[in-house]
């Protein structure tokens, strides 16, 4: 057998690309391009974000903000090989906003660029989302539909009173009490203090780095007892970046969304780790900056402001949740103690897991009606 060789003095080892401007990485969606408007948004502490409005037809219609989960963005929503979310809401009579806050992989920041925490994204990042989307839809009802930090992180802005008159509010998987598993918590803590000398984030498209990158071992290490051979897959299903838990039902993915993997979920940063860790430990959403005043009109312990909750709550999440357990149903009994005036009720979805309550092939059948129906009732 005759092998090729080169000469190592010239060998030079590829360079891993990563974006650094601010850009957005374009929405993939099958909609009319002239029906999609990117509105340029920058946050009060001047990051770039992304706002899109997906024009219905019809000035009267209740607006509907979509907020997704951290390294996802706002193309969970617009996956053009279901019916998905969006298709669904323009059908109801529904206009639907998407903001893709500082956490969007459609962002380059959690690879690169200005660090920060959940506190940025429930101070400025929806607060003044909601701000341009009210200035350009006046008086009609405002909704909301969050999924995972999303969620978590609109709590945050509404205990502080920084999203007042939302007609109704759908949270999937986590509100306002996160429950991980003790394994998924004791992983997240090893973590953070064993890798954050080497890496600043976990990615999650293996052929990016390559066999010979210092990421290696975390991919191999998910892909232990994994059913799937895909890589990213394994990183995600298997193990949650690293984590142990698990970010969906493996059977609910069409062949197409499986192979989107890399590109709906990006890059977790393990910077955030801290602040992710001080929430969990808690049990409830609390607040990372004590000392800085910026933050001082975000409420240091969310669960205990949640009195000035202003608007009805569906707690949505899947009977299989591998990542958040049962936070939504904990959430519901808590808040039915401590806060029986608000109006708050909890839906779970038999079967599902966590990120299939929107990537799944049969989330139109299974998990928007329950959105829908909530909607219905106070638009």
């Amino acid at each position: 057998m005759i092998f090729r060789t080169t000469n190592p003095r010239t060998t030079r080892t590829a360079l891993r690309k990563v974006r650094t401007t601010t850009s957005l990485r374009p929405l993939h969606h099958r909609l009319d391009p002239a029906r999609v408007e990117e509105i340029p948004f920058h946050a009060p502490d001047g990051v770039r974000l992304g706002l899109t409005r997906i024009d219905s037809g019809d000035r009267d219609r209740p607006a509907v903000l979509l907020l997704h989960g951290h390294t996802a963005s706002a193309d969970m929503f617009l996956l053009p090989e279901t019916r998905n979310l969006v298709d669904v809401l323009l059908d109801e009579g529904y206009e639907p906003w998407l903001l893709d806050w500082r956490g969007s992989c459609r962002l380059p920041y959690n690879e690169t660029g200005r660090r920060y925490t959940y506190d940025d994204v429930a101070l400025y990042d929806i607060p003044e989302a909601a701000r341009h989307i009210r200035t350009r839809i006046g008086d009609r009802p405002l909704f909301a539909v969050a999924h995972c930090i999303g969620s978590l992180t609109l709590s945050l802005s509404m205990t502080a009173g920084l999203v007042p008159g939302l007609a109704g509010v759908v949270s999937q998987g986590v509100f306002l009490t996160p429950k991980l598993a003790g394994r998924t918590s004791l992983r997240m803590s090893l973590a953070g203090e064993l890798l954050k000398s080497r890496i600043d984030h976990i990615p999650v498209d293996f052929r990016k780095v390559g066999l010979w990158s210092k990421y290696t071992p975390l991919f191999a290490l998910a892909s232990r007892k994994a059913t799937c051979p895909d890589p990213t897959c394994q990183i995600l299903h298997n193990s949650a970046w690293g984590t142990g838990a698990s970010l969906f039902v493996h059977e609910h993915l069409t062949d197409t969304t499986h192979d989107r993997l890399a590109e709906l979920l990006g890059p977790a940063p393990l910077w955030i780790l801290p602040h992710l860790r001080r929430i969990e430990l808690a049990r409830t959403v609390v607040r990372w900056h004590d000392t800085d005043h910026r933050y001082r009109a975000l409420p240091q312990n969310a669960l205990d402001a949640a009195a000035r909750i202003d608007t009805p709550v569906l707690l949505l999440a899947g009977s299989e949740n591998g990542l958040w357990l049962d936070s939504q149903k904990l959430c519901r009994d808590v808040l039915a103690h401590r806060q029986p005036q608000l109006d708050v009720t909890y839906t779970e979805i038999p079967g599902y897991g966590h990120l299939d309550t929107f990537l799944g092939r049969g989330a139109a059948l299974d998990v928007f009606g329950h959105i829908l129906d909530f909607l219905g009732e106070r638009r």
